[in-house]
């Protein structure tokens, strides 16, 4: 199955010099059906809070794409999961040659069932949900899922 996924990227110098330090470093995500997110580099990389970077839209899509995974795996044997969340981070560290890459990425999802399961299979369900993540297979960086039990 091939599909294509779009997301449109929109930055603009405005009236501001464009010289190292100075030019703007907001940007602007925009996603089919009208969806805009403002975007930014992380503050230790001169950017602000005040927009999703870079680091957080990758730890974003990895959790997401084990969440949704989980969610169909788990369905698929008739369990009924009433609540997931995630508190997701990840760290940057430097390669072998010295430049910055995401090293490690830790999921931390919390689960909770309408029936009673057992911490191996929660454990199993994880590990399926890793090896079916197409954006896990997609990444260098280890991901390591710990669920919360």
């Amino acid at each position: 199955m091939a599909s294509e996924h779009h997301v449109g990227f929109f930055w603009s110098r405005g009236d501001a010099a464009f010289t190292p330090g100075t030019y703007p470093q907001n940007y602007v995500l925009q996603f089919p059906g009208g969806l805009d997110v403002d975007g930014s580099p992380a503050p230790e990389f001169g950017g602000s809070e005040a927009g999703v970077d870079p680091e957080q839209a990758l730890v974003a899509a990895l959790s997401s794409c084990h969440a949704l995974t989980f969610l169909a795996l788990a369905a698929k044997r008739r369990f009924t999961v009433e609540t997931y969340q995630d508190d997701a981070t990840c760290s940057i560290g430097k390669r072998e040659d010295g430049k910055s890459w995401v090293d490690v990425v830790w999921l931390r999802p919390r689960v909770v069932f309408a029936q009673p399961i057992e911490d191996d299979v929660l454990r199993q369900l994880h590990e399926q949900a890793h090896r079916y993540c197409f954006i896990a297979n997609s990444v260098k960086s280890d991901v390591r899922i710990e669920p919360q039990i």
